[in-house]
């Protein structure tokens, strides 16, 4: 192990999930670090604010992580959070009219843990079913390659009926992958289909905050400066250059110069572009500002609702047939989010919202009340207290086919430089997980470039059952 007087200063740029766990990482190995983010609250894309027409604490978006989320587990474990997710193996699925069909694992060995309860879904066909089961096969060995060819094209070559595709792969991978499934890669769409539903049981269950995003994130400030380590809030990085006098980097934020020896740079794309003068002018310089050309954003809305009554028990649910995908009563899954104490507290979400982009406020709330009374005809009679729309126009990156060669790694062609975000070569999608990992991989490559090869990454959930055969 290094003394702590030769481990490299390191800078890192950016409060969202990706730089707090390479923060959070190597101010526990020793590092000497220094966290510094423009916005007054860390997380990110999942933060948290007060909105200021409704006096209440709400979260830029609904974010949910699934038990296959290793890396994203193991950070609140390591912050001592764990306790403030709240986890379900039943996802309920509702037709307007209010049927519902409900999806959860059984006795049976996975694959087929939840095979019983996907028999009894009332939402689908005995076609639809049975056009479902002759793809799974394809997940089982493993996930596809990447290739140039999209998810819906997919689906129509494996013989889908139309309702297979609306109620049943449209929306888990809709939500998962916010992007449309002409859009979306075969690799990650089968990814995420063979570990929420295949791979095992524990993979598929569903965790929700308990508490606002930035409140849950906001335990990583404490742990870095605890372990000496500093956190510089409202303070976002213009330029960077490099230290002549020392061989490090200097990071020029506002009226403040921030010297250290190496920078991971933990900010979306398009950050990084306004970043690129810079750098210096060589080959890599122009290789990553190609790269950066390739990703493309996709948009998620979240609809916040409070009523004068109650209008469902349901925690959580999908919603078919309707531009709204799912609900999420936070009455029942944040008690603790509420300010005022007003009313009945829903969010509704439509991933790849490009439909509502430009869309007033008021219509999207109208449309949004019109698809609720489909599903629980009790909205009718409530009285609306107060609404919020967030548009999130750059939510995520849109994992379109042929992308994966394109994502960068950690180490660039920089010395001292590293990369973080859920955009770099994680082998995940635009998730927390996929976040989380790229913060622990920036974190090892600069450990093993200070000679210590520490490990962050955590291991994949083990297959379970009888897809151990499969690998």
């Amino acid at each position: 192990m290094l003394p702590s007087a030769k481990r490299p200063t390191v800078a890192v740029v950016g409060g969202g999930l990706a730089g707090l766990a390479a923060a959070c990482s190597l101010a526990d190995a020793g590092y000497p670090v220094r966290l510094l983010e423009r916005r007054p609250y860390v997380g990110g894309r999942a933060s948290s604010y007060e909105h200021p027409g409704t006096g209440e604490v709400v979260d830029n978006c609904q974010h949910i992580l699934l038990g296959c989320c290793t890396n994203l587990i193991a950070l609140y474990r390591q912050l001592g959070v764990e306790d403030r997710i709240g986890w379900f193996d039943r996802i309920t699925f509702l037709e307007p009219g209010g049927r519902s069909s409900v999806l959860q694992p059984g006795a049976l060995p996975a694959p087929f843990h939840a095979s019983l309860a996907f028999l009894c879904a009332s939402a689908l066909s005995m076609a639809d079913k049975l056009a479902i089961a002759r793809a799974m096969p394809a997940f089982l060995r493993g996930v596809p390659p990447d290739s140039q060819e999209n998810f819906a094209e997919w689906l129509r070559r494996h013989g889908q009926t139309r309702r297979a595709i609306d109620r049943f792969w449209n929306p888990v991978l809709v939500s998962a992958l916010n992007d449309d499934l002409d859009r979306v890669s075969v690799h990650y769409a089968g990814m995420v289909f063979r570990m929420a539903f295949l791979q095992s049981a524990q993979g598929g269950a569903m965790g929700i905050p308990q508490i606002p995003l930035s409140q849950l994130y906001g335990y990583a400030l404490n742990y870095i400066t605890e372990r000496g380590g500093m956190v510089s809030l409202r303070t976002g990085v213009d330029r960077v250059a490099r230290d002549a006098s020392t061989g490090g980097w200097q990071l020029f934020a506002g009226d403040q110069t921030v010297k250290s020896d190496a920078v991971v740079f933990a900010l979306p794309f398009e950050a990084m572009q306004k970043l690129l003068p810079g750098l210096p002018d060589d080959a890599a310089k122009d290789r990553f500002a190609a790269s950066l050309r390739r990703f493309e954003h996709s948009p998620i809305t979240g609809i916040h609702l409070w009523f004068d009554r109650a209008v469902t028990n349901l925690p959580h649910a999908v919603l078919l047939d309707t531009t709204i995908q799912w609900m999420y009563n936070k009455t029942l899954l944040q008690p603790e989010t509420r300010r005022t104490g007003d009313g009945f507290y829903l969010e509704l979400v439509v991933s790849a919202s490009r439909s509502l982009v430009a869309k007033s406020r008021q219509e999207v709330i109208d449309l949004a009340l019109a698809e609720l009374a489909q599903f629980f005809p009790t909205v009718r009679g409530a009285q609306l207290l107060k609404a919020a729309v967030v548009k999130e126009v750059r939510a995520t990156f849109s994992v379109t086919p042929g992308l994966e060669a394109f994502r960068p790694r950690p180490v660039t062609g920089w010395q001292g430089i590293y990369l973080a975000g859920d955009w770099t070569a994680t082998g995940w999608p635009s998730t927390m997980e996929g976040a989380v990992r790229s913060g622990f991989l920036a974190a090892e490559a600069i450990s093993a470039a200070a000679g210590e090869r520490r490990q962050f990454l955590q291991p994949d959930l083990p297959s379970q059952g009888l897809m151990r055969l499969f690998g």
